[in-house]
């Protein structure tokens, strides 16, 4: 605000105008004057205050010029002034042009300008009023930096100059244009602009809307080539050291990029790999460049009809040979030399006899002979393997090392003169001389004889003449040069032939990498032909730039007269012309002895006349010439030498018997190349070689060289003339090779040589500023009024107003598309427009100015007001505080009293209550005393009267039991007596028998335990004894002390008296020790209670602040943990979307590879049917760079049999056409096949395994039965026999019982023994009892057994007869029916032999029982089975699991083993790593539960929506319907959902309408034809026919029909390849199908949400698991053709609707364009879409993806990616352009992206994560609009762009430029302060993004509603041949 307050006063005042009228000569109309009217709106009234932006914007007018021919402008006419504040440029000696101000108004006859440079130092300028000479005007800041030196408003030097420092230095571009050239300086430091994001970045984009770029021509020279179908050329040149190579190599990398062949020969890659080897051999160090060209060359890479590189050919011009024999100072040989000599310690070189460089002569001529940052071996690596690729054998390598070996040797012979100095020799032992022979395979004696003499030969006789040393040293070198040059020619040769391609060429692009003009202090032959090159290169581009500049004004219908230009034909003249320079050179070598200052003479002689040739004052052998850059002086010294290149025929006849056949090849005769124009009608350059065609006709064996590099160039020119030229014009910036060093010097010097500045002067001349009609009307709409707004037609609007502001209307011109203004006219409309910026910023200053007034005011008035009322407040508040605390201080005193009073009524109340309970416990405690003596004695009468009674007890119950036991003995008798009568009779002892051993056994049981019974009372009776004897004497004993007790006690009472006494008198004496004690106590205690409520309120205040630290900690360590948590499953995220992305990748890349093998079937088919060539579609994408560099992925097999099934059937002839395709097929094939063994091989073992298995099994279970039958056969006769012995003792028993019963039946004995032979009798009973049911079982399992036997024996039968290939895992499951039939045949069995089991038992029990127990055994043994079964099963799984606990532990071990070994640090990282892995396990599951819920969720919602409709439908139908509404649905075929009563949801088709189904439902199928049905319904009656393949168990069936659908979506998909709606279609019902087979595939996860109709639909027989992963692969290549379609119809779109669309009118300003915006932009048409445009595509791609049921997680998904692709080419469309980089910029772009954000909102899409993805470009927008100038503005961009890299940044930043006055500049020093505080992020080293980038496609599982037995087959699709089940 204070800036624009500053502006604001300098325009307050107006003092009138003033009308200037100016008179100059005219260049078109000579004499003619022409007005120019300028209405200067307001002087300056404070010149203190003017700012001086807007002063030289005012006055800018003043400065409108006319350049004449030589480039300068023109004088000022009389009467023009120059006004204070004017900003001009003036000469500087150190800067070359120096910016000052004007203090002092200039006028007319002023002999001195009074300036203030910019360092505020005073210089008077004088003025020449001869030639009234002023200064240059300097542009407005508001046009420093453009990227066009053309759009500057002010064309001349110091405005280039300055326009191109600002740019490099400050910016830290260096690219720029200047109309059809870019200038390009090298800045000596590796930019991160040439990446491959960068590359498409320019890809498809005019030239203008980019920031200037060598791929930005690139990509328009590829462009005009495909639109206008004609050949291109780059020409690319300046001086050594400016970057002319780098250059050249960056456009063919742009081309091999962009057009990749799209065969597998990869010419690209070769194209690339010939720079190395061109670098070696060509490439050199010099003063100025450490990678310094040494020789000019074209490459032409060729392209065919899809304009794709089919090849390549280069040309190479004047290889400066005389390098190879000597260097200057500082400088080296080319880099071959070194890097051989680095490498020749491998042991392939030891041959060479090489060491390092410093040893041999032609590599240290120079000096240091390493280059700082460079490793020679390393590159000599680099250019073996380039040599490699391009096909160069081992042997031709080897034998090219040689040759150079060989050269390096030549350098080191020592040659010997003689005395005379006439002859010299060689030595023959010179080791030097033998390597050079050897390594060339040529003889010793002969190559050292005819070093030293030469042959010559007469009419009459040939004679041998020796040579001087000079001669000798210089055949040498001449031999030298010659291998040299002919050994880089074959290499170039056998370069072209690596490129050359047998496709016939459409078109191609060449690359000239020439060099530029050049001068030294000594300039020889070699500066000359470089020079004379540039001059034709310079003629050319004259001719051309001023045909563009002609054709630019007919096209646009605008008047010109055409106007001279510089034309250096004259300087060409001179040295190509007859008797030129070249053509005198060529006759004076001619001569015999011709020398270099003869030919000077001539020279001197025949040009002295010339404008272009002059000759210095102080030499004779030197000249001069006028170059269109620079005056060149010429050292005629060595050029009859070089010219001629001379080299003895001896010495060449001597290399060509070398045994080596290269060699030889090298030097053998070659037929003249013809040099006829190529004949028109065809559109190819026959390729030539540029070296001579070698003679040997005589001793000069060839053409000179002038002579050759001038055809050479004539032919370069004929190439160039017939191509679309595009220049690039390569600067040096300093020579001291310094980064960003800008030197203005050699700037301005290569500025003038390369023509950049005859560009401006043309420009210049004519109309320089150049607008479009849009644009002009958005910059100067602020100037136009509301009446002319209202017009529609813009174009009237801004003719209507410049007519009123430029009066003179020569100065503009109105073309058909553009307006055209003068020099100076751009300025001045700059200035009205900052006039009305600044009056509206006057108006809203004046207007904000007053209302902050009056808001003041307000203000102050609302403080007087409150402090008024807080004073008043204040003063009632101390009064009432005052009476308040009088009625406290009443309060205190009141109660304070009473407090005390009531303290002392205490302390009395409490002393008379201790005295009162002292007394009273004295009196409590002798009546207690008295009651406990009487207690006592009460205690001892009691236990003497109750021992008493208890004696007389004792004795009266001793004698009732003596009584009792003679009564009951007396009974018993005659009891006794009357049963032993009784047992005497049969019967009774039958009865008795019964149970008689089990009595036995009971009585005997009995009597034992009686037994113990009466030992323990005796025992116990014996111990009651002898306690009461001791009771007894212990009651005596104290009986008589206590009747010597009552004789004492008499004396005894009275001591008891006295004691008493004594007792009383202590306690009162205690009693007065304690009151006194309680008092001191009292206080103490008193004390201590205020001391430890002290410490509790202290401890209770630490409490507290130890929570508080407590609770703080343990939040941060919350914090920290959930912050960690959080990290991690962030890095589990990428790394799970990262493998996801990579996986995706692999099957992207495996549907690529089978997209190209399906076009290549396609292409041969059409080439076998169509011989010839075929063209390509016009509108087909160059950048197939999927296809390009096809890779076999390998990951799904059943995809790869497709592949090589389909070869197969196009057969062997077809595939042949592609054989590397083939060969990496039959690869494939070959591993598959071996993978299928090894699986079957597997599979068979397995079996094996398994039937082993059973075989044992069977074996060891017939061996177990038979065990057993015979165990239970021999145990049966045992138990038998066992039964036998039992009955034969009981018969024994039963005799023995009746004899003693005879013999004594009163005796207690036989008693005795009766009671156990009954006992004993009950036992042997029982225990036959057990034995009967043994056998009982015994037996059943023995018949059990043989059933088994048999019945297993038929069942198989029966199983083999039924169902021998049933090998599915649910055939199993009749067992329990099998089991019933089995165990009903065994009861029939067991029923008929029921009566043979009499022989087990005498009375038949056994048979009875088994009848009972046979169902109950039957039953058991089928639960055993099921038992056993199922803990089999238990225990495979529990081995199964033993065996991977095992598995792990072992694993663990080693782990554990292996970390122990570790240091701790690590050991303590890895305890961390398998944390992390264990937590996110733990994550990942927690994660997978929480999808389940929310699936479940969202299908409970999509549920109850779906509910919801069918009431609103049903309500809907209750509703009244018009007659004629319902007649009509009545004629509509709609899909009635109409439920079959018997329908199971199955759909049953033959095997031969297979393909039928697949045509109609698949091939054929329309996505409208089902529009009005249920979402997906081809997907549902796909699965409805696998249901029934399924019931039926027909896997042939299944497989087919899958596999068949799977193939027939792959053709919809490639026939439908740019279809989003059929895509779209067919990714909603590949899901849908996968979800279904997901849903009802019977496993238990995806069932949790099936209703029980659901379930009932489940497949029965098969497992699909492997085609649900190949309808997963399917699914997610449909889904990137889905987002490639999309991205390919929103690319267009996306930078003109969210980077140029005016969605807010009247924000953006478009500032002055150059030449390269408009012409692009003409060539192109308006392609421009708005943001509402964009917004309905994407509500177009929504409702499609709706409407056709695709889920909506995938919807997300894809605008998730469709966003972020938005976001990359936005952002990287912002990083790459300056005219978008500024404050409106920015509130525009953030306008638009809310936009975008409201779009998702209303779509319900922001939980998507698509508007994260617009991060990055959100933060460019705040970047924009944020402040930027102190360090806390730095500070606030840093936390703020936080999704933006440190480059990216400073990008913006560098680019941001002001599109008004009002805004500044970003400076370099607040850029240096952001990077230092971003530095130290670790961001990625990428500027721009990969807009390519794919996200992981998910694809969650989300079952359907529908049941299939509620599905409707529509009539439209033609399906009547499907039967319903």
């Amino acid at each position: 605000m204070r800036s624009l307050e500053t502006q604001n006063r300098t325009g307050e005042a107006c003092v009138g105008r003033d009308l200037c009228r100016l008179t100059c000569p005219d260049e078109r109309a000579p004499g003619r004057e022409y007005e120019i009217r300028l209405e200067l709106s307001r002087m300056w009234r404070e010149p203190s205050r003017c700012a001086p932006h807007l002063r030289g914007a005012a006055w800018a007018v003043c400065s409108v010029k006319a350049i004449n021919n030589a480039g300068q402008e023109e004088c000022w006419a009389a009467g023009k002034v120059l006004p204070c504040y004017t900003r001009v440029w003036i000469p500087d000696p150190d800067e070359v042009w120096r910016s000052a101000e004007i203090i002092k108004d200039y006028k007319e006859g002023d002999k001195s300008l009074q300036l203030k440079l910019e360092d505020e130092t005073l210089y008077e300028y004088p003025i020449d009023l001869q030639g009234n000479e002023l200064p240059f005007l300097r542009n407005p800041d508001i046009l420093v930096g453009q990227n066009d030196l053309t759009a500057l408003s002010y064309l001349h030097e110091p405005a280039v100059l300055h326009n191109l420092k600002v740019r490099f230095l400050e910016s830290n571009h260096i690219y720029t244009y200047c109309g059809i050239v870019l200038v390009a300086i090298n800045p000596y430091e590796q930019l991160p602009i040439y990446e491959q994001d960068v590359i498409y970045a320019y890809s498809g984009q005019n030239m203008g809307d980019m920031d200037p770029h060598i791929f930005a021509v690139a990509e328009e020279a590829y462009k005009q080539m495909a639109r206008d179908e004609k050949n291109q050329s780059i020409i690319v040149s300046g001086e050594s050291g400016a970057g002319k190579t780098v250059s050249a190599k960056y456009a063919m990398r742009f081309f091999a990029t962009v057009g990749g062949s799209a065969s597998e020969t990869n010419i690209e890659t070769k194209v690339l790999a010939s720079n190395p080897i061109m670098e070696a051999i060509g490439n050199a160090r010099t003063t100025r460049n450490d990678n310094s060209s040494r020789f000019g060359k074209y490459i032409q890479i060729g392209f065919d009809k899809r304009y794709h590189i089919i090849g390549a050919n280069m040309r190479t011009y004047l290889l400066e040979k005389s390098r190879v024999v000597f260097q200057a100072e500082d400088e080296r040989n080319y880099h071959i030399f070194y890097q051989l000599c680095a490498s020749s310690s491998l042991p392939e070189f030891k041959d060479l006899g090489l060491t390092c460089a410093e040893d041999f002569f032609y590599t240290s001529q120079g000096g240091d002979t390493s280059i700082d940052g460079v490793d020679d071996a390393d590159d000599f690596e680099k250019t073996r393997h380039a040599f490699t690729l391009l096909g160069v054998k081992e042997s031709h390598q080897m034998t090219i090392f040689r040759i150079i070996a060989a050269i390096l040797h030549l350098g080191n012979l020592e040659i010997q003169g003689q005395q005379d100095g006439e002859a010299c020799s060689v030595s023959s032992e010179d080791k030097h001389l033998s390597n050079f022979c050897s390594l060339l395979g040529v003889e010793h004696n002969q190559m050292q004889h005819w070093l030293c003499h030469r042959k010559l030969v007469t009419t009459a006789e040939t004679y041998v003449k020796n040579m001087s040393l000079h001669q000798v040293v210089n055949a040498r070198n001449a031999l030298a040069k010659h291998i040299y040059a002919q050994l880089f020619s074959w290499i170039v040769q056998h370069i072209n032939k690596a490129l050359h391609s047998t496709v016939r060429q459409h078109s191609f692009i060449g690359v000239l990498d020439i060099y530029g003009f050049e001068t030294f202090e000594v300039n020889s032959f070699e500066q000359f032909c470089i020079n004379y090159a540039n001059e034709k290169l310079q003629q050319q581009f004259n001719s051309h730039v001023f045909k563009l500049e002609q054709e630019e004004y007919m096209k646009e219908g605008i008047p010109w007269t055409l106007i001279d230009f510089y034309d250096n034909q004259p300087c060409i003249d001179l040295i190509e012309a007859k008797l030129g320079i070249l053509d005198l050179l060529d006759e004076e070598c001619k001569v015999p002895k011709g020398t270099d200052q003869n030919w000077a003479q001539k020279l001197y002689d025949r040009h002295a006349s010339s404008q272009h040739f002059q000759k210095p004052r102080m030499s004779n052998t030197s000249f001069i010439i006028l170059h269109f850059a620079d005056k060149v002086e010429y050292q005629s010294e060595g050029f009859l030498e070089k010219n001629r290149d001379t080299v003895y025929e001896e010495q060449i006849n001597i290399l060509k018997a070398s045994k080596y056949q290269m060699v030889a090849d090298l030097f053998q005769e070659e037929d003249a190349v013809p040099t006829a124009a190529t004949p028109k009608g065809t559109s190819r350059i026959s390729v030539r070689s540029a070296r001579p065609a070698f003679k040997t006709a005589n001793k000069e064996h060839r053409k000179t060289v002038g002579h050759q590099f001038r055809n050479s160039l004539h032919l370069l020119m004929e190439t160039l003339n017939a191509t679309t030229p595009h220049y690039v014009r390569c600067i040096k910036p300093n020579d001291e090779k310094l980064p960003f060093k800008f030197d203005p010097k050699r700037a301005v010097q290569q500025l003038r040589a390369c023509g950049v500045l005859e560009t401006i002067r043309i420009s210049a001349a004519g109309f320089p500023s150049r607008w479009s009609y849009p644009d002009f009307f958005n910059r100067y709409r602020v100037l136009m009024n509301k009446r002319d707004l209202a017009k529609q037609d813009k174009k009237k609007i801004c003719q209507t107003l410049l007519e009123d502001l430029i009066k003179d209307p020569d100065k503009f011109q109105f073309g058909r598309t553009k307006i055209f203004f003068r020099a100076g006219q751009v300025a001045y409309l700059e200035k009205l427009r900052a006039d009305k910026f600044r009056a509206a910023t006057i108006m809203i200053q004046k207007t904000v100015r007053g209302w902050l007034q009056r808001a003041k005011y307000q203000r102050l008035r609302r403080a007087t007001l409150a402090l008024q009322r807080y004073a008043r407040g204040h003063l009632a508040r101390r009064l009432f505080e005052n009476l308040r605390r009088t009625r406290a201080a009443i309060i205190l005193q009141k109660q304070y009293r009473m407090v005390r009073m009531h303290r002392a009524f205490l302390r009395v109340r409490k002393a008379t209550l201790t005295i009162q309970a002292f007394a009273r416990g004295m009196f409590v405690r002798r009546i207690y005393h008295q009651m406990l003596m009487e207690h006592k004695a009460t205690i001892l009468q009691k236990y003497a009267r109750g021992w008493l009674a208890r004696v007389r007890l004792r004795r009266a119950q001793a004698a009732a039991v003596v009584l009792q036991c003679h009564w009951r003995r007396l009974r018993a008798r005659r009891q006794l007596q009357a049963l032993r009568i009784e047992a005497r009779s049969a019967q009774h002892l039958k009865k008795l028998n019964i149970g008689m051993e089990n009595k036995v056994v009971q009585l005997q049981r009995k009597v034992d335990e009686q037994n113990k019974e009466n030992k323990l009372l005796n025992e116990q009776l014996s111990m009651l004894t002898s306690a009461h004897s001791s009771e007894v004497e212990k009651l005596k004993k104290e009986l008589q002390q206590y009747e010597r007790c009552q004789r004492g006690d008499g004396n005894q009472l009275l001591s008891l008296q006295e004691e008493m006494e004594r007792l009383r008198m202590e306690l009162e004496r205690a009693h007065g020790e304690r009151e006194v004690m309680e008092d001191s106590h009292g206080k103490e205690r008193d004390l201590l209670r205020k001391r430890i409520s002290d410490l509790e309120e202290e401890n209770t205040l630490l409490k507290q602040e130890k929570e508080e630290l407590n609770n703080r900690i343990l939040c941060q360590s919350e914090d920290e943990f959930a912050r960690n948590t959080v990290e991690e499953n962030i890095q589990m995220k990428k790394e799970l979307e990262e493998e996801r992305s990579r996986y995706q990748n692999l099957v992207k890349e495996y549907a690529a590879l089978e997209q190209r093998y399906d076009n290549l079937r396609d292409e041969i088919t059409i080439i076998k049917q169509t011989p010839g060539h075929r063209r390509n579609p016009s509108n087909q994408s160059s950048l197939e760079s999927d296809s390009n560099n096809p890779s076999i992925c390998t990951s799904e097999i059943g995809d790869t049999e497709d592949v090589i099934q389909q070869v197969e059937e196009i057969g062997m002839e077809k595939a042949a056409m592609d054989m590397t395709l083939f060969l990496k097929l039959q690869k494939r094939v070959r591993e598959l096949e071996l993978e299928r063994k090894k699986l079957q091989a597997q599979l068979e073992k397995k079996e094996q395994e398994s039937k082993k298995s059973q075989i044992i099994e069977t074996k060891t279970e017939v061996a177990s039965e038979h065990e057993d039958f015979a165990y239970n056969s021999l145990k049966r006769q045992e138990l038998e026999s066992e039964n036998k012995k039992l009955k034969n003792e009981l018969n024994e028993l039963r005799k023995a019982i009746a004899d003693h019963a005879t013999q004594n039946s009163s005796s207690n004995d036989v008693q005795d023994s009766y009671n156990l032979l009954l006992n004993q009798l009950k036992s042997a009973n029982e225990e036959l009892e057990v034995r009967k049911e043994e056998v009982l079982i015994l037996r059943s399992q023995i018949m059990k057994a043989a059933q088994q036997k048999e019945t297993g024996k038929n069942m198989v039968k029966e199983r083999e007869s039924i169902s021998p290939s049933a090998s599915w895992p649910n055939s199993d499951r009749h067992i329990d029916q099998e089991d019933a039939i089995e165990a009903y045949q065994g009861m029939c069995e067991t029923n008929r032999k029921t009566e043979d089991w009499g022989y087990l038992n005498e009375d038949g029990e056994l048979g009875l029982a088994y009848q009972g127990l046979k169902q109950v055994a039957r039953l058991l043994e089928a639960q055993l089975q099921d038992q056993r079964r199922e803990h089999e099963e238990e225990m495979e799984a529990l081995k199964n699991q033993v065996d991977l606990m095992q598995e792990e532990l072992e694993k663990q071990q080693q782990a554990f083993l292996q970390t122990l070994q570790l240091s701790p640090e690590v050991q303590v990282e890895l305890g961390l790593q398998q944390e992390i892995t264990r937590l996110t396990n733990e994550n990942l599951d927690l994660k997978e539960l929480l999808e389940k819920l929310e699936k479940n969720e969202k299908k409970l919602k999509k549920q109850l929506k779906i509910y919801m409709k069918k009431v609103h439908d049903f309500e809907a139908s209750q509703a009244m319907v018009p007659v004629e509404r319902r007649l009509h649905e009545r004629n509509m075929q709609v899909a009635v959902q109409r439920k079959e009563k018997n329908f199971q949801g199955m759909l049953e088709y033959y095997k031969e309408d297979e393909p039928l189904l697949i045509r109609n439902l698949v091939t054929d199928l329309k996505p409208q034809a089902v529009s009005a049905t249920v979402p997906c319904l081809p997907a549902y009656i796909l699965f409805m026919c696998i249901r029934h393949a399924d019931y039926i168990n027909d896997d042939q069936k299944v497989h087919s029909l899958l596999t068949s659908t799977i193939n027939g979506v792959k053709k919809v998909m490639k026939k439908h390849h740019d279809d989003f709606e059929m895509t779209s279609f067919w990714l909603a019902n590949t899901c849908r199908l996968l979800h279904c087979l997901k849903q009802y595939s019977g496993e238990v996860g995806f069932m949790t949400q099936n209703t029980a109709k659901q379930n009932e639909h489940c497949l029965k027989n098969f497992d699909l698991t492997e085609y649900r992963q190949v309808l997963g692969h399917l699914s997610i290549q449909i889904y990137q053709q889905l987002i490639n379609i999309a991205k390919d119809i929103l690319q267009p779109m996306i930078v003109s609707a969210v980077l140029e669309n005016e969605s807010i009118q009247g924000l953006s300003s478009v500032k002055p364009m150059g030449y390269r915006k408009y012409s692009s932009n003409s060539a192109e048409g308006d392609n421009s879409y708005s943001l509402d445009e964009m917004i309905r595509q994407l509500n177009t791609f929504h409702s499609i993806m709706c409407d056709q049921g695709l889920d909506p997680e995938i919807i997300q998904q894809v605008f998730k990616q469709l966003f972020y692709m938005i976001n990359a080419m936005a952002l990287n469309n912002l990083l790459l352009r300056k005219d978008v980089c500024s404050w409106s910029t920015g509130m525009q772009l953030r306008f638009n992206i809310s936009q975008l954000e409201e779009w998702l909102r209303g779509k319900n899409l922001q939980q998507s994560g698509a508007a994260q993805t617009l991060e990055p470009l959100i933060q460019a927008a705040q970047l924009l609009q944020l402040k930027k100038k102190t360090s806390e503005d730095a500070e606030a961009i840093c936390s703020l762009c936080t999704s933006l890299t440190t480059q990216q940044i400073v990008k913006i930043l560098n680019l941001y430029t002001p599109v008004n006055e009002f805004e500044e500049r970003v400076t370099v020093a607040f850029i240096r302060n952001i990077q230092k505080q971003l530095q130290e992020r670790n961001d990625p080293p990428h500027l721009l993004l990969d807009f390519k980038h794919m996200f992981p496609v998910l694809f969650p599982f989300n079952p359907s509603a529908i049941t299939m037995d509620s599905i409707h087959l529509p009539a439209s699709l033609n399906l009547d041949f499907l039967n319903k089940v």
